[in-house]
């Protein structure tokens, strides 16, 4: 695993209190995918005419996706350091939020949910900052992980009664869009709390990252149609 660059006044530092801030936000607002779903599924389900042993499915793939993707994004994080989860993870949800807000049948909906939202979006805000900030603690080691860990229950507390606002508002479809968008934004400013320097040096290819996001996402929409054509042949 690439070693972290440490603070210069060492463990338990004020740098480090200040990392473990941005990974509870992190855990936060990454958390959306996991608790988000519950709350729009009652509007999904009316619109596609769903039973509800259906309906159940995309939390059911959300959950198994954000299990296994906790091992892929640990791995990634061995291998490159912290900011590719991180990195993966914002596009991730990004792409799975915005095809979640375009689908038009109920198993687009779940398979971008267990793919790009469970397997390769939340999953990057659990386990990889935890053992992250582990790094950056000695004698406060232990609550440090526990305060992160918190995060992703501060997001079952948090984003419930947002997300039900948003959809009695503004309609389940652009809730989904633009918790898409937030997450996106917010992924891109904490990056650079966690590395400025490395998030510097690719800021010339973040107009090239948006853009291919883009493009991505129209393929991943098409990919998604021909995955349900063949699931309800």
């Amino acid at each position: 695993m690439p070693t972290p660059a440490m603070p210069a006044d060492g463990l338990d530092s004020a740098a480090a209190w200040r990392r473990l801030v941005v990974s509870v936000l992190l855990t936060t607002i990454g958390g959306v995918g996991m608790w988000s779903v519950v709350v729009v599924l009652p509007a999904v389900q009316a619109e596609f005419g769903a039973a509800r042993g259906a309906a159940a499915l995309p939390y059911t793939l959300t959950m198994v996706g954000f299990a296994f993707g906790g091992v892929l994004m640990g791995r990634l994080a061995d291998r490159f350091g912290i900011l590719a989860p991180l990195a993966l993870g914002g596009i991730c949800l990004f792409l799975g939020y915005g095809a979640t807000a375009l689908s038009t049948n109920l198993w687009q909906f779940a398979l971008a949910h267990g793919l790009l939202i469970g397997l390769l979006g939340s999953s990057a805000a659990f386990g990889p900052l935890m053992a992250d900030i582990s790094l950056w603690f000695a004698r406060r080691r232990g609550i440090a992980v526990s305060i992160c860990a918190a995060g992703n229950y501060l997001a079952g507390t948090l984003w419930p009664p947002l997300v039900q606002h948003a959809v009695t508002t503004y309609g389940w479809r652009a809730t989904q869009g633009g918790i898409g968008l937030f997450c996106l934004a917010y992924w891109q400013w904490a990056r650079r709390q966690v590395d400025p320097q490395a998030v510097a040096a690719q800021a010339v290819t973040l107009l090239t990252t948006y853009t291919v996001g883009a493009m991505v996402l129209l393929l991943v929409l098409k990919a998604l149609e021909v995955v349900a054509e063949f699931l309800f042949m």
